[in-house]
């Protein structure tokens, strides 16, 4: 009986899939030789796919365009992108070519939108939606970029003590958004989430501290499910009780117009992953039409804030097993040059899944093994996949033809939560970084 890992991937799933072929026994992505890019640069070695952004974007965006011309729907869909997803200059100048907005999350992040405004990626038209938590600091740095020209920053109230700091601050009329506090999933620690203000309180919140105010002008409400978009009845079920909110505010706040959608498309986390995209696009628009019609009430402007679905896919991970150790007669471990605390940190922060294929030995059989970190650390390893909570890989050849191992669609996030460049946890070093601004054109990043 024939046991080959390609085999294995073959009778696992759909294979060849979108982005992914095997040629002469290497597995190749979006027509890139993996194994070439190997063997010019080493492992372990950071891919980032540029490419693939505005693919994601632009899928989004016809999803949303198709659902509003299906439904009839009369609101106008905005993308944004959140920063805080990866905020490298060749990222955020690949988004902006796809006429996109902004979300930010910290004073930080306002320091970004200044510096992409000198180098005239963007202008003082687009909108800048302003998330998070706000310290006197950030609120200042909303209000002085507000003055300077941007007509569509909308700083979205997370709590009574930052909008009090709004209103002594501005000099002039400001728009705003009100964050809703949503209920969390079942299996969340917490009932209902720390940031926004609750579904009861909003319309008080709003009468209260809003509605008469000559500088203050409520533009947004703002739904986030921590959790993104899914198809489940928790998922449903808050949008309703967020509409309720919306049809409450918007009979007594005729500025109201736009909906955010926070929270974001999923992606692949297994080459198994099937998610109807088009599905739950015509799903939100059409729940939100039924909500507003029923009320004779205008559709909103909608707003989605996509961070993970515009850059997650562009990312890859490339590893070589340096060695094997059989621990006992159950756990054979291959040990990888570099380490996933350091690299891919949410694989043990949160137990994240990744696509994971070998690059070569496609053509030796394959056993089940468990993945080893170079640090210190017993929680460096990788022992499952999403689809399966074993891992099975080729057997390793000769040390001269290492077997190399790809995490793909790795782009979010792991810089910002691990630190970029520099040395890591237990004095490792960050892995080489290469961008692919297309399958012709390979460069080391300048920042």
């Amino acid at each position: 009986m024939s046991n080959t890992y390609t085999d294995l991937v073959k009778q696992t799933f759909y294979f060849p899939q979108e982005g992914f072929v095997t040629k002469d026994g290497y597995l190749h992505f979006n027509d890139l030789d993996l194994k070439a890019i190997i063997d010019k640069y080493g492992t372990p070695l950071k891919l980032t796919y540029l490419p693939k952004i505005g693919t994601q974007i632009n899928k989004a965006k016809t999803l949303f365009e198709q659902a509003i011309k299906k439904h009839k729907y009369e609101g106008k869909y905005h993308y944004c992108y959140c920063t805080k997803s990866s905020h490298f200059r060749y990222v955020l100048e690949e988004v902006l070519k796809n006429d996109v907005h902004l979300e930010t999350s910290s004073a930080y992040d306002i320091d970004l939108i200044r510096r992409l405004y000198t180098l005239k990626k963007i202008n003082k038209t687009q909108t800048i939606v302003c998330n998070g938590f706000k310290k006197e600091e950030y609120v200042q740095r909303i209000l002085d970029l507000k003055e300077s020209g941007f007509e569509n920053i909308i700083p979205v109230i997370d709590n009574g003590y930052e909008l009090n700091v709004f209103k002594e601050r501005a000099t002039s009329a400001l728009n705003i958004g009100i964050r809703i506090a949503s209920e969390e999933e079942p299996k969340f620690e917490f009932y209902t989430s720390r940031l926004g203000i609750g579904y009861r309180n909003i319309t008080k919140f709003y009468k209260k501290v809003i509605q008469e105010d000559p500088n203050l002008k409520l533009k947004m409400l703002h739904f986030f499910i921590n959790s993104g978009i899914k198809d489940t009845a928790y998922y449903w079920n808050e949008l309703n009780k967020c509409l309720q909110v919306y049809v409450q505010l918007r009979k007594i706040c005729p500025t109201l117009d736009s909906l955010n959608i926070g929270g974001g498309f999923p992606i692949k986390s297994s080459l198994s992953f099937e998610w109807d995209y088009e599905y739950m696009a015509e799903g939100i628009v059409e729940t939100i039409k039924k909500a507003c019609d029923e009320e004779d009430l205008p559709h909103p402007n909608l707003f989605t804030e996509f961070g993970s679905f515009t850059v997650g896919e562009s990312g890859i991970m490339l590893y070589s097993i340096l060695n094997q150790k059989q621990q006992n007669d159950r756990e054979l471990w291959y040990m990888i040059n570099n380490s996933f605390m350091t690299t891919l940190p949410d694989v043990w922060a949160i137990d994240q899944r990744y696509p994971m294929l070998a690059i070569n030995n496609w053509d030796k059989e394959c056993q089940r093994v468990f993945l080893g970190g170079l640090t210190c650390d017993s929680e460096d390893f990788y022992n499952a996949e999403k689809h399966n909570n074993k891992i099975f890989l080729p057997k390793i050849g000769p040390k001269d033809k290492p077997l190399h191992l790809g995490f793909f669609y790795t782009g979010a996030y792991q810089e910002s939560l691990s630190g970029y460049g520099g040395l890591k946890h237990c004095l490792i070093p960050a892995p080489k970084h290469i961008i692919i601004k297309s399958n012709k054109q390979i460069s080391r990043p300048t920042q």
